[in-house]
């Protein structure tokens, strides 16, 4: 654990050297997966991670006006410089952690449910990145190993596309191409991955 810990502070140290930097961290098992965290820049950078040794994470970058509304709302909580528990009992929903790092300042707070607004709002900025990386995931991982699976997978990721659940879609567009280009998929799975890369395309900002 303690091995853990030192990999995770050099990491997070090193993608922090360019200015500030937000943390996240789901823990909660028995969920799947039992654990996610995702760090972003101030430039935008992203990287997700499902367990603190992770050295391989998932990459991708939000736009500029996501990253000013995810940064916003760190201000909007207060900088995490006090508690966001909610009073109220309620189930356990996993323990959740915000930190702000920047330089030598260093402001974290953790909870399993609150009812501050902001805090509510980058909970979820924060969930929807992790089903997008989830979703990346997975669609890489069956279009590799499991072509069969390919458009379930699809189907998983036009449904978060939809609900407006995906952050930076602009990410799946090389795997989607690549689906969509390669004779060796079944005919549908080639045409609802040449359907969602348009749809991608054609949405507006």
């Amino acid at each position: 654990m303690k091995r853990c810990w030192v990999l995770l502070v050099a990491a997070a140290s090193a993608f922090a050297a360019d200015g500030p930097l937000l943390f996240y961290s789901k823990n909660f098992p028995g969920s799947q997966p039992p654990y996610v965290q995702i760090t972003v820049s101030k430039s935008g950078d992203v990287e997700y991670r499902e367990a603190p040794d992770d050295d391989n994470p998932l990459k991708f970058k939000l736009k500029d006006t996501e990253t000013e509304e995810v940064f916003g709302l760190v201000e909007k909580t207060g900088g995490f410089k006090r508690p966001l528990e909610a009073p109220a009992k309620v189930a356990f929903m996993g323990t959740k952690t915000f930190r702000y790092e920047n330089g030598a300042e260093k402001d974290e707070v953790k909870f399993n449910y609150t009812q501050d607004s902001a805090a509510q709002q980058l909970a979820d900025w924060f969930e929807r990145m992790a089903e997008s990386a989830q979703r990346r995931i997975d669609l890489e991982r069956t279009a590799k190993y499991d072509k069969l699976g390919v458009v379930k997978s699809l189907l998983l990721l036009e449904t978060s596309l939809d609900k407006k659940r995906l952050v930076a879609p602009e990410q799946y567009l090389p795997m989607l191409d690549r689906i969509a280009k390669n004779d060796t998929y079944m005919h549908t799975a080639q045409a609802r991955a040449a359907e969602i890369a348009e749809a991608i395309r054609n949405s507006k900002p």
